[in-house]
């Protein structure tokens, strides 16, 4: 699907070698012989702290669910690029075969094993396959995963692992130059540069696919990126982290001129979340707005500011409506930062947890006002939020978010995530599978689970079985019985 403009918009993760047979434009490598700069030094600093990531799947057939052949879903068509071709995975002992899903990045963000990438890289996954650049093989597990900014937490049993450094991407200017390292094309270890063409750039508005992408300020650069570059490193002259790389416009499904990166402000918060909680904290002001146009500024007779953020609706028992935000109000910077756009207001407020205070600055009555705000999360409280995990089952459990509710026509649910051995994967149930209903009981919180768990493990009856209704993110219903008898 196209927008006005002619283009798509592509998430540039997991890419099965061989459906591609584009070699790497040559933009990819102009730049090194432009000017005096030196990439040299950034490149061999950062290029040992990017590895390829793999993610295996059983093929449906094999484990006795409808549909017939795995790869045929177009929802994993659109993320990894297309069918499969090539060897199948062996199979091994006692297992089931799995194939090979598809191909992205990660950036190793500290030496004991955790490495950032996209969640669309990992999403679907049974078993993710991590390789060094020193060509050394582990097996990952997911620690959290957050669809809204499309970033996971991954880990590997490994130590003294190279490290990229984290930057400030807050520091980055307009025509920096920047390098993207990554594995486009399974082609490992591939640096390309560019300059930073923009900043909080939102990517959805005009694309089939932004409903998909929930918070968005992007760093928009000219760098070379491809299928397999998610979740790579985006990274300065210094060789410090400033962005994730993410997705691409292009009509053909390659480089065309224009790729985007999560940038560091985001990933560096979702990351300590994650790490800590298992999901993450999302604060949000409580407020529906549309960017202040010149016509509505002169409709409403709004002279002394000509950009903001117009507040329509203050919602109930919100941050907002607490601190006396009214609609009609234009907010004008956060914590002291220029704030004039939807993507510049998500990329500020992301940075924050439920329970942090702000300060937000607004024009009313052509007067500029600052005041302090407490963050709330979407119930309307400061709580943090957590995942949940059922040593049992052999998973954690994360609210499904609005967008996903909306998308698949369902009023709420439980999604499964970072699933490994235990009673959830013995009985077929993926990674991403959002459970409905658990023996006729309606679930909207990971604490119905836990009491339908104990309930059922603590009965006398014989018939120690969790009946599960629910439907994956393609749309495909399924049901489940999860033996829990000892």
């Amino acid at each position: 699907m196209k927008n006005s403009l002619g283009l798509t918009f592509r998430l540039v993760g997991a890419v099965m070698l061989g459906i591609y047979a584009h070699a790497v434009p040559a933009q990819a490598v102009a730049a090194n012989s432009m000017g005096s700069v030196d990439f040299t030094k950034a490149a061999e600093s950062t290029i040992n702290g990017v590895v390829s990531i793999k993610s295996f799947a059983t093929p449906r057939s094999q484990r006795g669910m409808s549909g017939g052949d795995f790869f045929s879903d177009p929802f994993l068509e659109f993320f990894f690029g297309g069918r499969p071709q090539g060897r199948q995975q062996p199979r091994q002992q006692g297992e089931e075969a799995q194939r090979e899903l598809g191909l992205g990045s990660g950036v190793i963000i500290s030496s004991d094993g955790y490495i950032v990438t996209n969640n669309h890289v990992i999403d679907g996954a049974e078993r993710l396959e991590v390789t060094l650049n020193d060509n050394r093989v582990f097996n990952a597990t997911v620690v959290g995963a957050d669809e809204a900014t499309d970033l996971a937490l991954i880990k590997i049993d490994a130590d003294n692992l190279p490290v990229i450094p984290m930057g400030n991407s807050d520091d980055l200017k307009v025509g920096e130059w920047v390098l993207a390292v990554g594995n486009p094309f399974g082609l490992t270890s591939t640096v390309t540069t560019g300059i930073v063409s923009a900043k909080a750039r939102s990517i959805s508005t005009g694309t089939p696919y932004g409903r998909r992408m929930g918070i968005e300020s992007y760093i928009q650069t000219d760098a070379a990126v491809n299928p397999g570059n998610s979740g790579g490193a985006l990274v300065n002259l210094n060789g410090e982290l400033v962005g994730i790389n993410t997705a691409i416009y292009s009509q053909t499904g390659s480089y065309t001129g224009y790729s985007f990166a999560v940038p560091t402000s985001i990933v560096t918060k979702i990351m300590a979340d994650l790490k800590e909680f298992g999901t993450a904290q999302r604060a949000v002001l409580g407020i529906s707005f549309t960017e202040l146009t010149d016509r509505q500024a002169k409709e409403k007779g709004i002279k002394l500011v000509n950009s903001g953020l117009l507040v329509g609706k203050v919602n109930d028992r919100s941050s907002a409506m607490e601190a006396g935000l009214e609609a009609g109000d234009v907010i004008t910077a956060i914590n002291g930062v220029e704030t004039h756009t939807s993507a510049q207001l998500q990329e500020q407020i992301n940075r924050y947890r439920p329970g942090d205070e702000i300060t937000v600055t607004y024009v009313r009555d052509n007067k500029s006002h600052t005041v302090p705000v407490t963050l709330y999360n979407s119930s309307g409280s400061t709580k943090v939020t957590t995942a949940g995990t059922i040593t049992d089952l052999g998973c954690a459990f994360i609210k499904v978010s609005e967008s996903a509710c909306r998308q698949l026509r369902i009023s709420g649910g439980i999604q499964v995530t970072g699933l490994r051995d235990g009673r959830f994967k013995d009985a077929g149930i993926k990674d991403g599978f959002i459970i409905l209903e658990v023996n006729n009981m309606r679930i909207t919180s990971q604490d119905d689970i836990e009491k339908i768990y104990k309930s059922i493990v603590r009965s006398s009856d014989s018939d120690h079985v969790m009946f599960i209704i629910g439907i994956y993110p393609t749309g495909k219903k399924m049901y489940y019985a999860v033996d829990l008898t000892e």
